[in-house]
């Protein structure tokens, strides 16, 4: 995808997308598919009063006929004209029918993710990274005789999140740890087209003799969070919560020491880090992997900025989308405007509690009272997370002596290996997170723990 979308499709912004598991069209879901191909077809056709006659009550609220012709206008200016629907895939997510529908661009596809009730109503749309049809394999550093994947788990949250498990095959205890994953619904393996980052760190741990807990992302299995607390959602609510409880199931569990657990956050989830060793403070270790150390609109003015100077001139077209995001983020750095607004008003993606709530998160203060072992690593081809976040870390942390730092010239924003300037269409190709990123986060946590 040559351009990033903003409006509803904001949280990929340091993210992933989503995983789906292929399901044989039953009799269930053959309204489901039929409503959303329908659904596209309307959006295609411009029909959008009669689109939104698709969704249920709080969708048609959130987004109305003017919104959504807004939304599917912004697309194809990005994306070039709509061309055709070419595919489609299904999941289950709780009591909610997903249909992914894939959309043919001028310039690309998408995975149209259409959510539907109980009532086989609309209630969550998204455009998503299209999801390529080729299966992950293991990468070679994997032994996969070396460890028990356990994919049946549930860490026992209010949001009671599907999670696996990889454990080393032996006796045990032995030290843990918990991915926290970046924006976005991820799944537990932090799937983005054909590249599963989290497994093959969970699967390159396990082979090492490190146990590995990896989960669903509460958005993801929750589509309509936002709206259930009423706006009232966080970065606590998206991130920090969950992977506290990932810890604390790790303690519970007789095959882990509970005195060697490490919680590695990955894009948002590293940003969230000095927040979730604050309220955990028995935490043994932390790890950020391209975790962002400023403020999340300057990143999102940087990404915007970098993706449309690709070709090496931003047209006018595109200063056009710039000055629009650039109103946004002046709104959202609005303290008065965002105490005013209504609770459940989405802005870039978050309800106003959000970006009210990171107004008070300064995660480079909270860093420099920490004193536990510290590992950062950030890739040099990053274009979403850059050296200059790697540099604030390095010179917050400098009176750590338990921090370590990791600069890898070579890798993107997954830790995949590449060359040239990064785009997102890179994130389409199939890799594995670099062997030396998994030596070397292994190789820490022996030598510390």
């Amino acid at each position: 995808m040559h351009k990033l979308i903003f409006a509803l499709i904001v949280w990929l912004m340091v993210g992933a997308g989503v995983q789906a598991q292929k399901v044989e069209p039953s009799d269930e879901w053959q309204k489901p598919i039929a409503l959303a191909a329908q659904f596209i077809d309307l959006l295609e056709q411009a029909q959008f009063d009669s689109a939104v006659g698709y969704m249920d009550a709080n969708m048609s609220k959130a987004l109305p006929a003017e919104k959504l012709r807004a939304m599917w206008q912004s697309l194809q200016q990005q994306m070039g004209n709509f061309k055709a629907r070419s595919g489609v895939r299904t999941e289950t997510v709780q009591v909610y029918r997903v249909v992914y529908v894939t959309c043919e661009f001028e310039k690309g596809k998408l995975d149209a993710k259409v959510v539907f009730d109980q009532q086989n109503k609309i209630g969550g749309l998204f455009f998503v990274p299209h999801q390529q049809a080729q299966g992950w394999q293991p990468p070679d550093y994997v032994d996969t005789h070396a460890f028990t994947e356990i994919d049946t788990l549930k860490i026992p949250t209010t949001w009671q999140l599907p999670a696996s498990l990889s454990l080393p095959n032996g006796p045990g205890p032995f030290p843990a740890v918990v991915l926290v994953h970046g924006s976005g619904p991820n799944d537990r393996d932090e799937t983005i087209g054909p590249n599963k980052p989290f497994r093959d760190l969970a699967w390159g741990l396990a082979t090492r003799g490190i146990a590995v807990l990896r989960y669903e992302k509460r958005t993801r299995i929750y589509p309509n969070i936002v709206d259930s607390l009423h706006g009232q959602f966080t970065l606590i609510e998206e991130t920090v919560e969950d992977a506290l409880a990932g810890v604390s199931f790790l303690r519970d569990i007789v095959e882990i020491d509970p005195e060697k657990i490490i919680v590695l956050g990955h894009s948002l989830g590293g940003y969230a880090i000095p927040r979730i060793a604050r309220y955990y403070p028995r935490l043994a270790g932390l790890i950020i992997m391209a975790g962002s150390a400023r403020p999340l609109p300057d990143l999102l003015q940087e990404q915007y900025r970098y993706i449309f100077n690709l070709d090496g001139q931003i047209t006018a077209e595109e200063q056009v989308k710039l000055q629009e995001l650039d109103s946004l983020i002046a709104l959202i750095r609005n303290e008065n405007f965002l105490k005013k607004a209504d609770p459940t008003q989405l802005i870039l993606g978050a309800p106003p509690a959000y970006w009210l709530d990171l107004m008070q998160y300064d995660p480079l203060k909270m860093i420099e009272r920490l004193r536990k072992p510290i590992l950062v690593l950030q890739g040099g081809r990053d274009y979403q997370v850059t050296k200059r976040d790697f540099d604030l870390w390095k010179k917050h942390l400098k009176h750590n002596p338990k921090a370590t730092f990791k600069y890898y010239y070579q890798l993107n924003h997954l830790f995949m290996s590449g060359e040239g300037m990064a785009t997102p269409q890179e994130y389409e190709k199939p890799g594995h997170v670099d062997k030396q990123v998994i030596e070397d986060i292994a190789t820490w946590i022996k030598s510390h723990f």
